[in-house]
């Protein structure tokens, strides 16, 4: 791997991840308006039912995610064999899987939606308008998880400005419509669920339409029996499994957080809500890094280019960390204007202040999982991703929180930034052993056979 070919990556990893980065920018302004919409409202339970109910939907469709990361590696693979054929079926295989999944969730809600509810354990006025929210927000899981597909697949093309549309279609309607439904209609928690169920349907039309213009340049063609064959499923089944199992850990490590910091009292709790979007506020950009090195590994793996991985690899890198750093510098030197810009409650000020050194270290001990993941994803080895996000929680996370919990929340955040320092080594330390990616190339194109420990690692 020469420096020119670095060199000569580093603009396609930066092309690829600025609107990635952009289209996450947009995702909180969405619930801005939702929170300024139902915060004028005549009472404060409107405001709460919609917070408990977008929590339980963020839980519950962010648990099948794994249609958005399983795509995208998929897709980048066939792009780089250059496979229409492949890239066809890939669309239709994972649209059918987002689909039945998403009338199964429709399906199930009176049974789901309640016991999501009570486990947030809201008031009873709370809750019930919650359900209320709920009953209608469900009705658009198809399109959501659809939209994951189409979000992964486009990545998977290296279509990141697609996608950046498709997240402005998405909030743009959603705001107006709140503004419309809620303000001008008077809807209140019915009028939110329904905006959003409407975007969410639209931005499907939109992506399916640019789906299929993009279908017609490539050409192929989509074979019925393959589709229709359940063993062609196999390989995506296996790779979604895992990446299922690791959403699942993630959240419960986020949810075990915040349960956490809820039982040191309400004001730990709020400061750490604040800090949390210091943690939001750096995955914008290193996501963005992320599934721009998902997309490029995939077409590297799908080649059979060595040389192009490595230079893949290294540029990925060289932008992670220039991200990581600048967050670090910016919360070191404006984190005390941050918080206060959230908060005017001097006593939550005073505590996120307190704990604010966690996140200046927070960045660059969590840039390398990020940047792993998409390696990972863009080469669908999502087993090394599972084991060694559950070796994280159960052997890391859980442990160290136990062992540091008379120190309080610092002993909270310190369990937090172990549990993210242990997905950072131990994918690094599998990344490693399977040759720095080199094993995930086709036999003889990463410049010879695979060794045993590489061929089982990856």
């Amino acid at each position: 791997m020469t420096a020119k070919a670095t060199r000569t990556t580093l603009p396609r990893v930066w092309t690829l991840a600025w609107p990635l980065i952009l289209s996450n920018v947009t995702v909180p302004l969405l619930g801005l308006v939702d929170t300024a919409v139902m915060g004028h409202l005549p009472a404060s339970e409107y405001l709460g039912a919609v917070t408990l109910g977008a929590t339980l939907f963020s839980f519950l469709y962010w648990g099948f995610g794994f249609l958005r990361m399983g795509t995208t590696g998929f897709a980048a693979q066939a792009h780089g064999r250059r496979d229409a054929d492949a890239l066809r079926l890939l669309l239709a295989q994972a649209l059918c899987l987002a689909g039945g999944i998403g009338v199964a969730l429709i399906l199930s809600h009176p049974v789901v939606v309640p016991a999501g509810l009570a486990v947030l354990d809201g008031s009873e006025r709370v809750t019930a308008l919650a359900d209320t929210y709920a009953r209608w927000r469900i009705a658009s899981a198809p399109a959501v998880l659809a939209n994951y597909v189409l979000i992964g697949w486009f990545l998977g093309l290296g279509r990141s400005r697609v996608t950046l549309a498709l997240m402005l279609v998405n909030n743009l309607t959603n705001i107006v419509l709140d503004l419309w439904l809620v303000v001008g209609l008077g809807w209140t928690v019915a009028g939110v669920a329904l905006a959003s169920v409407i975007a969410d349907y639209l931005t499907l039309a939109v992506g399916m339409t640019f789906a299929l213009g993009t279908l017609s340049r490539l050409g192929g063609h989509l074979h019925w029996r393959r589709l229709l064959a359940p063993a062609r499923y196999a390989r995506l089944l296996h790779v979604n499994g895992a990446l299922f199992v690791r959403t699942l850990c993630l959240l419960f490590a986020m949810a075990f957080f915040h349960a956490q910091g809820a039982r040191l009292g309400d004001e730990i709790l709020a400061a750490n809500a604040v800090l949390m979007q210091f943690v939001l506020l750096t995955s914008y950009a290193l996501d963005g890094f992320a599934h721009a090195a998902e997309a490029l590994v995939g077409r590297a793996v799908g080649r059979g280019g060595r040389r192009h991985l490595s230079a893949v690899v290294h540029a990925a890198t060289i932008w992670s960390l220039a991200a990581a750093a600048s967050a670090s510098l910016g919360f070191a030197l404006a984190g005390e204007w941050i918080i206060a810009q959230l908060t005017d409650i001097e006593n939550v000020r005073m505590l996120a202040s307190t704990y604010l050194p966690w996140l200046v270290v927070m960045p660059l001990v969590a840039v390398w999982s990020y940047l792993l993941d998409g390696m990972f994803i863009g080469a669908t080895r999502a087993r090394p991703m599972r084991d060694t996000m559950i070796l994280a929680v159960l052997v890391v996370y859980l442990p160290a929180w136990y062992l540091a919990s008379p120190l309080g929340n610092h002993g909270l955040w310190l369990a937090f930034t172990a549990f993210t320092a242990a997905r950072s080594a131990s994918l690094a330390l599998v990344f490693r052993r399977c040759g720095y990616g080199a094993s995930w190339l086709p036999r003889g194109a990463a410049g010879g056979r695979r060794t045993a420990t590489a061929s089982a690692t990856a």
